[in-house]
């Protein structure tokens, strides 16, 4: 179900009272109370959800299993645009999320792992030292997916490894919460000349990165890595294509950016409607169930298509900086994806 929040609705949702406008220290509180916190929660909730699974179905195949990741999956993905403060710490989000992996880290780290028996699986604190790319939810994707790995070692070692990696996801994104809810969101919600954020002009300007930040990887990593070039398109390098959710991501991205969007915009109407319309056009080009892992990008109707669809992504990112910056007097300066 789609998530968009339309300017109509801002008033009931307690986001803008009617005939007001939001000053930039609500639009913080909205935004941090209404998507941060509450995200970092169902992302550990989605973790102990995921380990309790392990506990009971540890076959790959297993459904339950599946779907106790694949909330994990959406949990994440939800809060991954938001790439500052406690996630940032000691690689954390790595630790949860190792994606894109040009260098296939991913793959060699389980198979040395699984070839090795290694026995650092049986101990949360020797496990924590393992490479990141064995640790995350992409890692669990090989391991419930990808038939290569279904008779690598026994299925005893093979679930222990599952279980590893889960109880790693709890234990990292109760650290993340935790540190929310001690220190950052205070911080956010009341900046100080010694604290992470200064003003509350820093502090909306770190949010408004995180939603340029979100659309860019959008448009150039989710989108863009399986479109490739024309003469050389790379439908093998989509985000999930072995568990079928490559469009999902961005669906799920999409929906998640559009609620950042309408509380940033909550104090400019127009601005908001154009959000609220593009990211409605976006999630449309988006949907298309008979091509689930953007397959389609080798054939030139179905590339078309993609393009169409990264376009309509990269339009929101003009509306944020083009309209939005200037309206609010931000501008994006350096984001996270810079360097990378």
């Amino acid at each position: 179900m789609r998530r968009i929040l339309k300017p109509a609705v801002f008033a009931l949702m307690g986001l803008l009272p009617a005939g007001a406008q939001a000053d930039m220290k609500t639009i913080i509180e909205n935004t941090v109370q209404d998507q941060i916190l509450p995200g970092y929660q169902a992302l550990h909730n989605h973790a102990q959800s995921l380990a309790l699974a392990t506990a009971s179905h540890c076959a790959a195949s297993d459904p339950d299993l599946r779907d106790a990741w694949g909330g994990m999956m959406d949990a994440w993905t939800r809060v991954s645009h938001l790439r500052f403060g406690p996630s940032e710490v000691d690689g954390r989000a790595f630790a949860i999320a190792f994606w894109p992996d040009p260098r296939s880290k991913t793959a060699k780290a389980l198979n040395q792992i699984l070839t090795d028996l290694d026995p650092s699986v049986g101990t949360p604190e020797e496990f924590a030292e393992v490479s990141v790319a064995a640790r995350g939810l992409y890692a669990l994707e090989f391991l419930l997916y990808d038939p290569a790995y279904a008779d690598q070692a026994t299925p005893e070692y093979r679930c222990a490894l599952i279980r590893a990696i889960a109880n790693g996801l709890v234990e990292t994104s109760a650290v993340i919460l935790g540190d929310w809810e001690a220190e950052y969101a205070d911080q956010m919600l009341n900046p100080t000349e010694t604290g992470a954020w200064r003003s509350e002009e820093e502090v909306f300007r770190e949010l408004f990165k995180a939603l340029s930040t979100g659309l860019q990887f959008t448009a150039e990593t989710r989108i863009g890595r399986p479109l490739g070039t024309f003469d050389r398109p790379r439908p093998r390098r989509a985000e999930l294509r072995r568990s079928d959710r490559s469009r999902h991501q961005v669906i799920v991205a999409l929906e998640e950016l559009s609620e950042l969007a309408a509380l940033l915009s909550a104090d400019h109407p127009e601005i908001a409607a154009r959000f609220a319309a593009e990211f409605e056009a976006a999630l449309g080009h988006a949907a298309n169930p008979d091509d689930p892992v953007f397959a389609s990008v080798d054939e030139i109707s179905g590339r078309l298509k993609v393009e169409i669809l990264q376009q309509s992504v990269e339009r929101l990112r003009e509306i944020l900086v083009m309209e939005l910056g200037p309206a609010m007097g931000v501008g994006i300066g350096f984001n996270a994806l810079d360097g990378d």
